[in-house]
């Protein structure tokens, strides 16, 4: 190996030269895959049931080697995963970067099928065209189709993919295996999706006569997409967790397992369309997540490697992503060709749709033209085709997308609407735009740097929004008593009237409150400690109580609300005696708050401990009464 020099440190050093020992000439290289980001490199080397795995770092290299190498000692350590594979065989591979990385900054995590890391960049926001300092790829070395993506727009997406693996990394134990990161698949933000159909081949494993690898060709959901069932045979099926989000909209970890199948049905998560749900042999799958040439299936019963079964696909679920699909294919289509509108990304939400254009506003006249023309089209029944492509096929070049990197290899996937759009993508689609029956745009909002946020509905999805709209406008006529055509004023005069009451009843409110500080300073009761309650008011009728008292000399505590609920608090009297006291009140009643000058006010939750906030208060008294 060369000799190195540089220092983690800032200062010069030079490492003492070593020699790699005879026997790492015969071992074998571990198939790595690799995807550029604005802030991090990220590198997965696919080994699976690793064993040994040690983790160090340098700034200029990456050494994925048997635990066996040793390295001379250096401030400059280099970044060294040690690993055997499932049949116990030591794998090595050697990585100079191609640009310098901070190693203090930097993760690694093992998985039961591979160990991913992510470097950080020295210098942010540079493009690294390959991952090697030389112009030589390894064979053993390939780009990460599945996770390659433009970086406009990206920032927080990366952010939150880092900030993940920083999560599932502290819940790594020796006691039980460590959390998977197949989520990181999901590209929610994704234009256009131009991911390849096969992106890694088939990865060597131990296997049974029963099974063999998944083929590098595209699922069966992709290519047919009106598939609601078949049968496969069962791959693998290992341990796992998913994180999800429970009613309470905590975060809950699931157990369960991750099931590969020969072939699926099920479309995994990936290229702005979220993953299918479906059953296996009945067998509820909660999560399809891509890896390589496989796909994940997360269930909470396993499946027996080898076994036959039967896959269903939640066919509504699927076609509402066919349509939603298919129709920003044409919308982006027809936004660009009309106006030169270019999409940057999409979103296939729970409800709705968004597409971002390129553009700092988009008129309602040019939405009112795009709508029509895609609804046109829709109309002329134009049909959808799907195809494979060479790389070396001219017509490549002629498919709308973001291009490739330079080491791609295999068939790319196109989806073509007739006389429309030519576009690369690993969806599930239409086979018609027939099938899409209607596109309803529901209008633009403004989107993060100078971008505009097209929203709108495809297929069954415009026939429930109208059945929704046409369900409240005719709540909306039994409330108002009046027609549809004049809700809008009927709810205008309402208001106008809503805002009268609320004027006269603060004022009336207000007189109250003068009434009130007027009757307890007159009361023979007033001195030491004086408590108000009252379910009706809000912080100004209190302040108004406390301005009219001008309670120098005594503690006055107020309140309103719920009387065993919650509700609002305000302390007023000397200031020395509620800068102590005011964060008593505040705790007694389960709340918070703040003061200055003589005053403490806040919220409380506990009202029904009233009794004992006028208990401290009449103990502080007794006390001050007593020193003095």
């Amino acid at each position: 190996m060369p000799q190195d020099s540089g220092s983690r440190h800032g200062t010069s050093c030079l490492c003492r030269p070593y020699e790699v020992p005879p026997q790492l000439l015969f071992r074998q290289h571990a198939r790595t895959l690799w995807y550029d980001r604005p802030k991090y490199v990220f590198m997965e080397f696919c080994v699976e049931d690793s064993t040994d795995v040690h983790v160090l770092i340098e700034d200029h290299r990456i050494v994925f080697s048997a635990p066996t190498l040793k390295f001379p000692e250096s401030p400059q350590l280099p970044y060294l995963l040690s690993c055997k594979n499932a049949d116990g065989v030591e794998l090595y591979n050697e990585i100079e970067f191609y640009a310098k990385v901070n190693c203090k900054d930097s993760q690694d995590k093992r998985s039961g099928r591979s160990i991913t890391c992510f470097v950080r960049k020295w210098k942010e926001k540079v493009a690294w065209p390959r991952l090697t300092k030389e112009d030589n790829k390894p064979v053993w070395l390939s780009v990460d189709f599945d996770n390659w993506r433009d970086w406009e727009g990206d920032e927080e997406v990366e952010l939150a993919q880092v900030e993940h693996y920083a999560e599932l990394l502290k819940k790594v134990s020796t006691k039980k295996p460590p959390p998977t990161m197949d989520d990181l698949n999901a590209r929610v933000h994704d234009q256009d999706c131009p991911a390849p159909l096969a992106v890694r081949p088939p990865r060597l494993r131990a296997r049974s006569p029963a099974s063999r690898e998944t083929p590098a060709m595209a699922f069966c959901c992709q290519r047919d997409s009106y598939a609601r069932e078949f049968s496969t045979t069962v791959v693998s099926c290992r341990p796992a967790e998913l994180q999800t989000e429970g009613s309470n909209g905590k975060k809950e970890v699931l157990r369960g397992f991750h099931v590969v199948l020969e072939d699926t049905l099920l479309f995994p998560e990936g290229g702005g369309q979220p993953d299918d749900r479906g059953t296996i042999n009945d067998i509820s799958v909660l999560r399809v997540t891509r890896r390589g040439a496989q796909a994940d299936h997360f269930t909470q019963t396993p499946l027996d490697p080898g076994t036959e079964v039967r896959v269903r696909v939640d066919w509504e679920r699927r076609f509402d992503h066919m349509q939603q699909h298919s129709g920003q294919h044409l919308i982006t289509a027809i936004a660009d060709n009309l106006f030169g509108l270019k999409t940057t990304s999409w979103e296939l939400g729970r409800l709705h749709c968004v597409i971002e254009l390129d553009s700092p506003s988009v008129t309602a006249e040019q939405v009112a033209a795009i709508e029509q023309s895609v609804n046109e089209r829709i109309r002329d029944r134009l049909p959808v085709d799907v195809r494979e492509l060479s790389l070396d096929d001219p017509e490549v070049e002629q498919v709308r997308g973001r291009g490739l990197p330079d080491d791609h290899a295999g068939p790319i996937r196109v989806v073509t609407i007739k006389s429309v759009d030519s576009n690369m993508c690993c969806g599930t689609h239409v086979s018609n735009l027939s099938d899409l029956q209607v596109i309803k745009i529901l209008g633009t909002e403004k989107g993060k740097k100078n971008k505009t946020n097209l929203i709108f509905l495809a297929g069954n999805r415009v026939l429930k929004w109208m059945e929704k709209s046409h369900g409240t406008e005719k709540a909306l006529t039994g409330l108002l008593k009046c027609g549809a055509d004049d809700h809008v004023e009927a709810v205008k005069k309402l208001q106008n009237s809503t805002k009268l009451l609320q004027k006269n009843n603060l004022n009336l409110l207000r007189d109250l409150a003068v009434h009130i500080a007027h009757s307890l300073r007159n009361s023979p009761d007033w001195g030491g400690v004086v408590t108000l309650h009252r379910k009706e008011g809000d912080s100004e009728f209190m302040n108004i109580i406390a301005n009219e008292v001008g309670s120098e000399e005594t503690l006055l505590f107020l309140t309103v609300g719920d009387e065993k609920g919650a509700g609002l608090f305000l302390l007023a009297g000397p200031a020395e005696a509620v800068e102590t006291l005011g964060p008593r009140v505040a705790e007694v009643l389960e709340g918070k708050g703040a003061g200055k000058k003589g005053r403490f006010q806040g919220k409380a939750t506990k009202m029904s401990r009233r009794a004992e906030v006028q208990a401290l208060l009449q103990d502080y008294i007794s006390t001050q009464s007593a020193e003095e």
